[in-house]
């Protein structure tokens, strides 16, 4: 596998460093979670199954686990220890933690200089912010993620997704990639600086339109990916459920309008996005709510349309695109798991599905 043979120590919690260094894991990196004695938050943490928290399960297989007190100065060594090995180490506490502990890039680079060090904190160790405590909401809020996503009523909602992790996590990934790749050319290794708010804002590269080009806050429903586009929208269908358009462009709108029987609305739908779109959006409406849902995926097959009918979590896991892909994968116990979405022709993934317990591969890699 593409990871084997590299040595990684994991100091992070809860979901942006676990989780890059779960797909290190899956590709055959040896990856170490430096866990202290309470152990890792998420052990503990949302639902349950067989005795495991679902979201452990999820970030955390084929790891090795080592219990240190790191404010405890033979726990100190016995890291400096691993780290003499190591190729990366992820960190994630707040700007100053691992200097306090004695643990930092300075540290670790005087005994390994080829050491890949990367820190993932909330708005990164520089900056007037970079001390201020926050998780992924807060993060969103801060970087103008919130205010895209609107309720019913027109208010900021809750985005369902946690965008500032899973970015923070994956810029962290392709960065630690990186210098590794430039440290098989010079010898040397480098330090990372990952800020989850940096990450969160390199990701809006489509829907900065309005502050760039004319200086103002989005108009969000009026806006091209949130809805000002007929045919970039979300309708209710006759069963309370609802499917999604997600293509405007003009061959997408025609074909759907065409085999509707409605090409009169093709100039509309195919104009600029804003309120010149609410005439086909209302007529969209009329339409999808005389079907059910499946009955539009059913007559939307073979059309090719920008088609998708809008699924729970559990329905999307369910479906034969997913397993196909190996996306839901299942233990030897029959615990489902997420698969690994890097999909190599040679040397693809593994995922180890044992989980770690506590502390368990503490003697055997200290030796002490």
């Amino acid at each position: 596998m593409k990871m084997e043979g590299y040595r990684v120590l994991d100091l992070s919690q809860f979901l942006p460093g676990p989780m890059l260094t779960q797909v290190l894991a899956d590709h055959g990196a040896e990856v170490i979670k430096i866990e202290p004695p309470s152990g890792e938050p998420v052990r503990n943490v949302g639902y349950r199954q067989n005795g495991e928290s679902v979201w452990f399960r999820n970030t955390h297989r084929g790891k090795k686990s080592v219990v240190l007190n790191l404010k405890e100065a033979g726990d100190v060594a016995a890291f400096f220890a691993l780290a003499r090995s190591a190729d990366v180490v992820v960190e994630a506490f707040r700007p100053g933690v691992v200097d306090r502990l004695g643990i930092g890039y300075a540290g670790v680079r005087a005994v390994n200089p080829a050491i890949v060090y990367a820190s993932i904190s909330a708005f990164g160790q520089t900056g007037p912010d970079a001390m201020r405590p926050a998780h992924d909401l807060a993060i969103e809020a801060l970087s103008g993620v919130v205010s895209l996503n609107l309720g019913c009523d027109g208010s900021p909602t809750n985005p369902h997704m946690p965008v500032a992790d899973i970015t923070g996590s994956m810029t962290a990934l392709c960065a630690i990639l990186m210098a590794l790749l430039r440290r098989e050319k010079t010898g040397r290794g480098d330090y990372i600086d990952i800020s989850m708010q940096d990450a969160t804002m390199a990701w809006l590269p489509n829907v900065t339109g309005p502050v760039f080009a004319e200086n103002r806050a989005p108009r969000v429903k009026e806006e091209r990916s949130f809805g000002g586009y007929a045919f970039y929208a979300i309708y209710e269908t006759a069963d309370g459920r609802h499917v999604a358009l997600g293509g405007v462009e003009h061959k997408f709108v025609g074909n759907f309008l065409n085999a509707l029987g409605r090409a009169d609305l093709v100039p509309a739908a195919c104009g600029p996005n804003g309120p010149g779109q609410d005439p086909v959006k209302q007529a969209l409406g009329e339409i999808f709510r005389t079907r059910t849902r499946d009955a539009w995926e059913e007559w939307a097959r073979g059309r090719d349309l920008c088609f998708a009918p809008v699924l729970d979590l559990k329905e999307a896991f369910a479906r034969p695109q997913i397993a196909e892909r190996g996306m839901l994968i299942h233990d030897p116990e029959g615990n489902p798991h997420i698969g690994t979405p890097i999909k190599y022709r040679e040397e693809p993934g593994s995922p180890d599905l044992r989980l770690p317990k506590p502390g368990e591969h503490g003697p055997d890699l200290l030796k002490r």
